[in-house]
């Protein structure tokens, strides 16, 4: 078992990621598994932590928009526009890779997913590493993403090097991934960059009606962010009737709120993003056997979210 330290110095997990070590780090998403891709054995090191199926490509981070050419062939100019107008940011672009890409970042694709943070910490962490990073999010394949080091240190402790010890994540829901190998750009998932914002700079963005088996992104092939606790969509959340087994996850006020065994309600589709994977674990650690979850309108923000929601419940088929 390896020894998993807790850091809080941007310098020394840099230092770690470039000698070879597996380093969790905040983004403004959720947290990241970092691993420098050109160093041996350090992308293998990354799906074995996370017990992760070895056909999900990886999301590789770099530290500012001009370091996209150590992954990258070619910068196609719809990547052009949308790095100006969102990086910095929760924005995934995939490019047509260089030939030294390893095979296993991108499972075996002639593309390369890569986003620059915006997280300042998730920057300064990379600036000194110096290499491209791979970063799938910090937690064991399947399970709700980490937004807080506490979840990354309740999966991943024993099997990686180093947690770094950073605030809670401010978005709570994975990068938007957009396909810039086509002719027209792809939205092939939905994130924190909203399908609306997208199309203000692109009127031509298409989306993804189904993903074929090698579609050029993570996170789309295997079942993802599910708690043990059952993950139940509801549209009138007052007429659930309350259970000290159930916990609720809303927007509108339950008449009987303090009969669940755990309850939030956000102010915001903002709150509910942040606060979704961090609740799913807490009802877990509550040994809750149900979260009931409203659903929200497939628009902005909300797209992402039901986007997660869908994949957590039953009501998603593999």
């Amino acid at each position: 078992m390896i020894v998993t330290s807790l850091i809080d110095e941007p310098e020394l997990a840099g230092r770690l990621l470039r000698e070879g070590k597996l380093v969790a780090f905040p983004t403004e998403t959720v947290y990241g598994l970092g691993g420098a891709i050109y160093v041996a054995g350090t992308v293998e090191a990354i799906f074995r932590a996370k017990g992760r199926p070895s056909d999900n490509p990886l999301i590789v981070h770099v530290h500012r928009p001009d370091a996209v050419g150590a992954v990258a062939a070619n910068i196609p100019r719809a990547a052009h526009e949308l790095m100006e107008a969102f990086w910095p940011g929760p924005l995934t672009l995939v490019f047509p890779k260089l030939e030294k890409v390893p095979n296993t970042v991108t499972a075996g694709l002639a593309s390369v997913a890569v986003r620059c943070p915006g997280s300042p910490v998730a920057r300064e962490i990379l600036r000194h590493c110096e290499l491209p990073v791979a970063a799938p999010s910090a937690n064991r394949s399947g399970r709700p993403s980490a937004t807080t080091w506490q979840a990354v240190w309740e999966d991943l402790e024993g099997r990686i090097d180093a947690v770094f010890q950073g605030p809670m994540c401010q978005m709570g829901v994975e990068s938007t991934v957009v396909d810039c190998t086509q002719p027209h750009p792809v939205l092939l998932r939905s994130g924190g960059i909203t399908w609306e914002q997208l199309r203000e700079v692109r009127p031509d963005m298409l989306e993804l009606v189904q993903a074929s088996e090698m579609v050029n992104s993570p996170g789309l092939r295997h079942r993802h962010y599910q708690p043990q606790a059952e993950v139940v969509l509801v549209e009138k959340p007052d007429q659930i009737t309350p259970d000290r087994a159930y916990a609720m996850l809303t927007l509108k006020p339950h008449p009987e709120a303090s009969l669940f065994g755990s309850y939030k309600q956000c102010d915001s589709l903002e709150d509910f993003a942040v606060s979704l994977f961090e609740f799913f674990r807490e009802a877990d650690r509550r040994g809750l056997k149900r979260i009931y979850c409203q659903q929200c309108d497939n628009t902005g923000l909300g797209r992402a979210i039901i986007d997660r929601l869908l994949r957590a419940s039953s009501q998603e088929k593999d």
